[in-house]
């Protein structure tokens, strides 16, 4: 019983530790967040108590839209959350590489497969869809692309590879929807030969870079 007990506190503990950090990192980007959620809760929930009065049951309607209220400023703090917590990381360095780590299922980003002097870098990531090259950086970053890809398909001969850039350029992917692009990738490739190409280029490895911390959104733009 008292295990049971335990592990469920150490459940509750990161739970509201990531809500708090996801506040934290939301109220620093959008400093007017506290007073837009009080309002959305007292307005939603005051529509509701006015519409009991009109029917003549203002407490039960009270009550039927206090936990709704709720649920629409969570739905609105997850939203702004999300893009708060793109904002937060954005144009630094390895924030290409933090998005991509922050996908949970389906695939595996290793981080700085090749970085340049001027930290323009290349991130590989292995999925169903094949292997995806993720650049971030200057324009220079489209050479680094190529000399990967070469040196990938030596390892892994046959194995589809997308080339992707992190920008707001044309052509480019943004960061905010760098996980929902991969996501939407059509799958090429089985469940064993997605782990048979993992396991080759695992010990290619990668470089050690510093990643910004910080809660990310494993659904973008739907934060967490």
């Amino acid at each position: 019983m008292f295990k049971r007990k335990a592990k469920e506190d150490k459940i509750k503990v990161p739970r509201f530790q990531t809500f708090r950090d996801a506040y934290n990192v939301t109220k620093g980007v959008k400093p007017w967040i506290p007073i837009a959620l009080i309002a959305i809760f007292l307005l939603t929930w005051i529509i509701g108590i006015a519409i009991g009065i009109g029917l003549g049951h203002p407490l039960y309607f009270g009550f039927i839209f206090l936990p709704i209220s709720v649920l629409t400023t969570l739905l609105f703090f997850t939203r702004q959350a999300g893009t708060a917590a793109y904002s937060s990381i954005e144009g630094q360095i390895g924030a290409g590489a933090s998005v991509l780590m922050a996908i949970r299922k389906g695939w595996t980003t290793t981080p700085a497969v090749a970085v340049a002097r001027n930290q323009d870098m290349v991130h590989r990531s292995v999925g169903r869809a094949g292997i995806v090259l993720t650049g971030e950086g200057s324009h220079g970053v489209n050479q680094m692309l190529n000399e990967e890809r070469k040196k990938t398909e030596r390892f892994a001969p046959g194995v589809p590879i997308t080339l992707v850039v992190v920008g707001d350029d044309k052509g480019q992917v943004a960061l905010r929807k760098l996980q929902k692009h991969l996501q939407k990738m059509p799958k090429k490739l089985t469940a064993h030969q997605m782990r048979e190409v993992r396991a080759r280029l695992k010990a290619v490895g990668g470089l050690s870079m510093p990643i910004p911390k910080g809660p990310m959104p494993t659904r973008a733009p739907k934060m967490r």
